[in-house]
């Protein structure tokens, strides 16, 4: 029993002695990597790995290594570059730049609605001055009947008036006015003075209208013909 016990024994040390010769082996092998510049072992690398990861992901999510979002530095924007040069903190310089493009767009449109204005305004006066030139040529060709009425007035006045004065009036409505110049200062803008007549050697004036002149939308549609004295 003695000898068995100690045979144990002896086979014991000898397994204890093996593994720390394995020990050895494996510490030399590590340094003999380390001294050969050897790549390190795979499981060390994902370890390393992991490690960094998990370093990186305890990171803190407002910032990098502790620094705060607001502190890190990016690139400049317009925005940026006007409240450097206002003074100003980035919104109020962005608010202050809308306000500077919301002003020029307002400048634009009153700009354009003043031409829209005033091109409103000359096309109504040009769509009106046509539309008088068109009824002032309808009129002028009424002229000759209106004459023949009014001589016909003079010489039957009672047949022909009610007439006369249907036509006379509907003219008068759409702008045509008779120039009264019996006894007025002769004026050639607005009649011919087609016979004379001796005077008190004054002025010269109308002493009688040999044919009846009319006015249309204020200028003269037909210079009237008279007799001048003087």
């Amino acid at each position: 029993m003695v000898d068995e016990a100690t045979d144990t024994i002896d086979d014991d040390s000898a397994a204890g002695e093996a593994a720390a010769d394995a020990v050895d082996g494996r510490t030399a092998a590590v340094d003999t990597t380390e001294i050969s510049g050897a790549e390190p072992d795979a499981t060390t690398d994902a370890t390393t790995d992991d490690g960094a990861d998990g370093a990186v992901n305890a990171a803190p999510r407002g910032g990098i290594d502790g620094i705060a979002p607001e502190t890190i530095d990016v690139a400049d924007g317009p925005a940026d570059a006007v409240a450097d040069d206002a003074g100003l903190d980035p919104v109020a310089a962005v608010i202050a730049a809308a306000h500077v493009e919301r002003d020029e767009y307002k400048d634009i449109a009153l700009r354009l609605q003043a031409d829209f204005d005033n091109y409103r305004r000359r096309m109504s006066t040009q769509q009106q001055a046509e539309v008088d030139r068109a009824t002032g040529k309808l009129a002028e060709a009424l002229l000759p009947v209106l004459d023949a009425a009014e001589a016909a007035f003079i010489a039957h006045p009672a047949e022909v008036e009610p007439l006369f004065n249907l036509l006379l009036g509907e003219l008068r409505r759409q702008g045509l006015e008779s120039m009264n110049l019996l006894e007025q200062p002769f004026d050639p803008n607005l009649a011919e003075a087609v016979m004379t007549e001796p005077g008190d050697g004054g002025e010269p004036v109308v002493s009688e209208v040999l044919r009846s002149g009319y006015i249309w939308k204020g200028r003269t549609l037909r210079a009237a013909m008279v007799k001048v004295r003087g």
